[in-house]
């Protein structure tokens, strides 16, 4: 439809939160079923969680240097909505789900050769070795169905359908959390599995959810007669310069685990509780990015610059909102989250690494709101290189970090704030008052030639 008769252009912050709802409900489910993997193999002892927290940190780093699958196709698939070009979705839709493929299946069997080595490279020695190899070994299995479910998701978004990957996501969540205890501790004929009934309750799960997002797609947009050469080029070079960044961003978390596990057991573990409450927050504050994302892709792509400005506002308003609010229930619920995260022994080392993560939440709301808002423009290359100058500040600042020192985990989550709010002060100051060549600062006709 045309942009003027767009409900956001009447009812801005009714729209907004329209789009945000159904997508908070569906990214908080994946991380509070890592919460739950978290809280039911906690009773297996610290070893079984520090391992299990090793091997979640590199799969999900694994995983999410992908995540050009969904970012790169909601955009492309929202400018096409907005220019009402559907064909051209359905093309966009299914070269991503090709790709989908064919890097899960290259993932699975290169991961497969090299768990040695990786969990090791970790710092996953001794008691924490056979869990951190048992979880990663299931779940690679389950790689190309996380990356065709992000790709799926990635076209329902930018066709603003956010019911759709709702349904699906928390389906999925439910399930796997239905299995953590049968096939974590047993039950009946199920024998105990431990970290690895963990594994195998995600692959299942994940399996149905990539094939119910996969058909919802297809019913929505068909296929197209043929896939177009130039345009997966061009899809490609888009994917290079996220699969960048989000590198840069999985290094710089896998060394801050690292770091973390070579400290001990206790702080492994506190780090991991730590690791999977910020994943939880951060799903609630990538709401209100990907929601702006569509947004901004859908005027971009009808050639409304002064809308994606205004929705450009919008997002950066509420997002530190939200993240003012996360702060303040994050320090409230601090010994509740210590009581139901960790063993005892590890909560002295808990508390002070906890504070530092709640105080960061405002500048982490401002740079998720603005990532999304780039993401909408295009200007993939810019975040590219922001995260490649945070990213490089912060593992130089690890390096001075001494794991055998009284409270290590502080000193590795005091690095993580300077990094978070060198990404922060890119972001914000890529819009006002736009540094460099800012997509948002040009007018509309350049916007569109741009996009062409």
């Amino acid at each position: 439809m045309p942009e003027s008769t767009h409900p956001f252009v009447r009812h801005p912050h009714r729209t907004f939160f329209g789009l945000t709802t159904p997508l908070l409900v569906s990214l908080i489910a994946e991380p509070l079923t890592g919460l739950a993997d978290t809280i039911f193999v906690a009773r297996l002892g610290a070893a079984p969680l520090a391992g299990l927290g090793v091997g979640a940190a590199v799969l999900s780093s694994l995983f999410w240097v992908f995540n050009f699958l969904g970012v790169g196709t909601q955009t492309e698939v929202a400018r096409s909505e907005g220019a009402g070009d559907r064909s051209r979705a359905s093309l966009i839709n299914a070269q991503a789900l090709l790709l989908s493929g064919i890097f899960g299946v290259l993932l699975c069997a290169l991961g497969l050769l090299l768990i040695d080595p990786i969990v090791r490279a970790m710092g996953a020695t001794g008691d924490l070795l056979a869990p951190a190899k048992d979880y990663m070994a299931i779940r690679l299995f389950g790689a190309p169905a996380v990356l065709a479910t992000v790709a799926a998701f990635g076209t329902l978004r930018g066709l603003l359908d956010m019911r759709a990957p709702l349904a699906v996501a928390v389906a999925v969540n439910v399930l796997n959390i239905a299995l953590d205890p049968v096939l974590i501790f047993g039950f009946g004929p199920v024998p105990p599995m431990g970290v690895a009934g963990a594994a195998t309750a995600s692959v299942v799960s994940q399996w149905l959810g990539a094939i119910a997002a996969t058909v919802v797609c297809i019913r929505r947009l068909g296929l197209p007669s043929r896939l177009r050469l130039g345009e997966l080029r061009a899809f490609m070079h888009i994917g290079w310069n996220l699969f960048l960044r989000t590198a840069s961003l999985n290094l710089f978390f896998l060394l801050t685990t690292r770091a973390a596990t070579e400290a001990g057991a206790n702080e492994g573990a506190a780090h991991q509780a730590i690791r999977q409450a910020w994943a939880l927050t951060a799903m609630f504050l990538d709401a209100f990015a990907i929601a702006g994302q569509s947004l901004v892709g859908y005027f971009i792509g009808a050639g409304d610059l002064p809308q994606c400005r205004r929705v450009a506002k919008i997002v950066c308003q509420w997002s530190f909102l939200g993240g003012c609010i996360l702060a303040a229930l994050m320090t409230l619920g601090s010994a509740t989250a210590a009581a139901a995260l960790l063993p005892l022994g590890a909560h002295p080392i808990f508390y002070p690494a906890w504070r530092i993560a709640a105080f960061t939440q405002p500048m982490n709301a401002l740079t998720f709101g603005t990532d999304g808002i780039h993401w909408g423009t295009s200007d993939f290359k810019y975040l590219r290189n922001a995260v490649i100058v945070a990213g490089a500040a912060g593992v130089l600042a690890l390096q001075w970090i001494d794991p055998t020192a009284p409270f290590a985990l502080t000193s590795i989550w005091q690095v993580i704030a300077i990094w978070i709010a060198i990404r922060a002060a890119f972001g914000v100051l890529r819009i006002w008052p736009g540094v460099g060549s800012a997509p948002l600062a040009k007018p509309p006709n350049t916007a569109d030639r741009r996009r062409s």
